[in-house]
């Protein structure tokens, strides 16, 4: 702890000394009448029990008053002279945001999982950056704000994981875990089709904040698909691609072996073409 004002601190220590030392010289000084009127053939009064006890009380009570007014006097000027605890901490910070793209098709699952158990392991290790998790089949949700809440990220993955591996054992998952990855993507499924892959990765680089403000943070996509179109998007892979190296923003695209060729093809065109990697 350290003071801010000590020579307030040390003109408080001269006080309450001062007021120590007055105190006892008065008691101790010889002259009791001074300011009296001395009473003859008080010896019987003063040997009474009652006497003796109103005296006691009043030298306790007079005592405490006192002590208790030289605690204070000495409390004020310490709080006067502004005790304060002064901490050191280094705190890392890291510039970069990453955002899991991932299409949620049934069609991705396997290629998912290998993602999904891939990240727990990296996630447990960041210290500092931001992650964020977006889920997409016709429409995108975000599930995970980017935090740096790591726990609330693992629970949330081991959520993903467990709704994957549901498809496979519906007679034996609960309905919460297999319905949950398609809560909010399959809004407009009977119009607009499944699987819209431009418009699950525009949402993402969307969901980057102060993305005008602040450009000089690294800005992560892992984004995962077949690329496997199944209806009619609103912003075409190509273009999502290219916005996203206009918000310069990166793209690491991850397509399952099983993919149809001239789907690779054309994923790896798009974010090949806009400088990112394709894997």
């Amino acid at each position: 702890m350290e003071l801010t004002y000590k020579y307030v601190f040390y003109i408080g220590i001269v006080v309450v000394v001062f007021l120590l030392f007055s105190i006892f010289f008065k008691v101790k000084k010889k002259n009791k009448y001074k300011d009296g009127v001395k009473i003859a053939n008080t010896k019987y009064a003063k040997s009474i029990p009652y006497y003796k006890e109103i005296l006691l009380k009043y030298k306790v009570l007079s005592i405490s008053i006192l002590s208790v007014c030289l605690v204070c006097i000495g409390i004020s000027f310490i709080l006067l002279s502004r005790p304060a605890k002064v901490d050191t901490n280094e705190t890392k910070s890291y510039s970069r945001d990453i955002f899991l793209c991932m299409d949620v098709s049934t069609s991705v699952d396997e290629l998912n999982l290998q993602i999904i158990d891939n990240l727990k392991d990296i996630v447990k290790d960041l210290k500092g950056e931001r992650v964020g998790i977006n889920i997409f089949n016709t429409s995108s949700v975000q599930i995970v704000p980017l935090t740096d809440d790591y726990d609330y990220v693992l629970e949330v993955l081991d959520e993903l994981e467990k709704s994957i591996k549901a498809a496979d054992d519906i007679l034996n998952s609960s309905n919460y875990d297999y319905e949950y990855r398609f809560s909010g993507t399959l809004v407009g499924n009977e119009t607009r089709g499944s699987s819209l892959i431009g418009d699950g990765l525009a949402s993402s680089v969307l969901c980057f904040p102060n993305l005008e403000e602040d450009k000089e943070r690294t800005r992560i996509i892992i984004f995962s698909t077949d690329n496997d179109l199944r209806g009619q998007e609103i912003i075409p892979l190509k273009q999502a691609a290219a916005l996203a190296k206009k918000k310069n923003v990166k793209v690491f695209g991850i397509c399952p072996k099983e993919a149809l060729d001239k789907d690779k093809a054309e994923m790896k065109s798009a974010i090949e073409s806009s400088r990112w990697n394709f894997l």
